[in-house]
């Protein structure tokens, strides 16, 4: 008896291993295609499109869509495979936003899974003994580590209104993880890169680096088994399985050995946020977009409200006169970003006034022909830095249903720590409050009250994941990563398609521009000729050059016959899968 139920045991076994193998041998052989509804890099689709940074992410979340699931499915599958093969960004240690239109009824919400502080946490935790800023403490390593949010809001959004069963969003990327995948040129130049940085922590040199100590090739294959165990626990038991139990117990062990603060309560305690998103409109079109304790959807409105009052479709696309309206439009609204907004769950904001039109028409009355030097704006707040290592994707399904989702580890690759057996990386997102209190100066510190270090609280970001409606009916899904620049990034895509009439693909390969009050200058990427910035220079622009800025991954719906345009970002690598 005992030996006939060992033998259907490992029956069923095999008969897993075997299911297994096969759904990884179709997930990353591409043999899904055009012979089963997907189609790759489409240039338009009827029913389901999916557009993010990874080909293999981007295919996860479009089967998804295909076997049935909605648009938040699809963002789950595809947030959870990033954290696999993009490790740059795509996390499970790190966090972000989303936002979502259900078409059901047209409701728009935000899901806030933001990294917060721990609850050891205390204003001055970056400064050395002479109050100045320790550099050494506030960029990588233990202590710069936030509680991560990224699984909780993924669960969060998928109890709220997720159609397929969690379990089946999961096994993708733990088949991935588990399998291994091949390292493609993108992602072997990037852990190049970071070479250095991992061998300084054991562990991650472990775990992204081969054997013999060099990273790996385009080609080899990259084989994470504590990510996929970590995986099959979130699968396996939900919340349960990451904020508890063992992946816990690893992680806050991990904190304790190293000087980190992140504790088993503090991730018991984690809670995602449904937020109602920021509201405006331009030229008829509605803006949903993200809430604090992201700037990213109040700066946008801000920038939007007073643009309206332009006449930017006759002034022309990059031209030196609407640059220079942009940056100075560009300048105050990082302005009031700098001196307002914050986590709204410990900072009073002036939100409604912020967002209303008639705040930005005081704005046209100050700008003028000339540059106007950011110090005269206000030289009491000044920006710090904010990395730009964020990744952004794009889903939206037959039904009409729209989501956008940023998430980040902050910088790349995070605080560049793995805890001992759980095989992610943890976020660096500490860094992204204000870390010495009461002081700014000209070279980007900041010391403002609203993005303080306090327990508990959830640090300022940039991220700006937003839903555009027209009539209330779908018309665009867009964001990118890029750090401070990513509402600059949002911003021109958008007035690409509305105001400059291109098509969505165009709009997003045409070079962009940031400024972003201070440092005051005013950055063009190489693709603006040099005519325009020798114009913009003589107007007063501190103008610098820039490779590239941003990675937008983005979706317009035509409004003539409700197909799904896929605008897909080349700066680092993109794909589109739709059916």
């Amino acid at each position: 008896m005992v030996t006939d139920l060992f033998m259907v045991g490992m029956q069923r076994l095999r008969l897993q291993m075997v299911i297994g193998m096969l759904f990884y041998l179709l997930l990353t052989s591409g043999v899904w295609g055009n012979d089963h509804g997907l189609r790759a890099d489409p240039r338009s689709v009827e029913h389901g499109l999916v557009v993010s940074v990874d080909p293999i992410a981007s295919r996860i979340g479009a089967q998804v869509l295909r076997d049935g699931g909605n648009a938040v499915d699809a963002a789950i599958a595809t947030g959870f495979a990033l954290s696999v093969t993009y490790p740059a960004a795509g996390n499970l240690g790190g966090g972000g936003f989303m936002m979502v239109r259900l078409a059901r009824d047209s409701s728009v919400f935000a899901v806030d899974f933001r990294e917060r502080a721990p609850e050891a946490a205390y204003a001055t935790m970056f400064l050395d003994a002479n109050g100045n800023i320790d550099q050494s403490k506030v960029n990588v390593g233990w202590l710069v580590v936030g509680v991560p949010g990224s699984p909780m809001g993924y669960w969060t959004v998928h109890q709220r209104c997720g159609k397929l069963d969690w379990s089946r969003l999961l096994e993708p990327a733990v088949q991935l993880a588990d399998r291994g995948f091949v390292v493609d040129t993108v992602l072997a130049a990037s852990l190049k890169q970071q070479e250095k940085a991992f061998q300084r922590f054991p562990e991650t040199a472990r775990v992204y680096m081969k054997p013999n100590g060099q990273s790996y090739s385009a080609g080899e294959r990259l084989q994470l088994p504590d990510l996929a165990g970590t995986l099959r626990r979130i699968r396996d038991g939900g919340m349960e399985g990451f904020y508890r139990g063992v992946t816990a117990r690893y992680l806050a062990e991990a904190m304790r050995a190293n000087g980190g603060l992140v504790t088993e309560n503090d991730l018991i305690s984690y809670q995602a946020k449904i937020r109602q998103p920021v509201i405006g409109s331009y030229h008829g079109y509605q803006i949903v977009s993200i809430c604090p304790p992201s700037s990213g959807g109040t700066v946008l409105i801000e920038m939007l409200h007073a643009l309206e009052g332009y006449d930017l479709h006759a002034s022309g696309h990059n031209t030196p006169s609407t640059i220079h309206i942009m940056a100075e439009v560009m300048k105050r609204a990082y302005f009031d970003r700098a001196k307002y907004l914050g986590d709204p769950d410990f900072v009073n904001m002036p939100l409604s006034r912020l967002l209303s039109k008639g705040y930005v028409n005081q704005w046209r009355n100050t700008i003028g022909d000339m540059a106007t030097p950011s110090s005269v704006l206000g030289a009491e707040i000044l920006t710090g830095n904010e990395s730009e290592e964020t990744t952004h994707f794009s889903v939206i399904d037959s039904e009409g249903n729209m989501v956008a989702t940023t998430t980040t580890l902050e910088g790349g690759y995070g605080a560049k720590v793995i805890a001992k057996g759980t095989g992610f990386l943890l976020n660096n997102e500490m860094h992204d409050f204000n870390v010495k209190p009461g002081f700014t100066d000209r070279s980007g510190k900041v010391g403002t009250a609203p993005n303080l270090i306090e327990p508990g609280k959830r640090m300022l970001s940039s991220q700006t994941p937003t839903l555009v409606l027209k009539d209330q009916d779908p018309f665009m899904v867009l964001g990118s990563p890029g750090g401070r620049t990513i509402i600059n990034t949002v911003l021109q895509v958008m007035l690409n398609v509305i105001e400059h009439q291109m098509p969505i693909q165009q709009a997003v390969d045409a070079p962009r521009v940031h400024h972003q009050w201070m440092p005051d200058r005013l950055m063009l990427e190489s693709g603006v000729p040099n005519e325009t910035l020798k114009v913009l220079s003589g107007l007063g622009h501190k103008v610098r050059r820039r490779k590239r800025q941003g990675d937008c991954h983005a979706i317009w719906v035509d409004p003539e016959t409700g197909r799904y345009f896929p605008g897909v970002d080349r700066r680092i690598r993109g794909a589109a899968v739709g059916w």
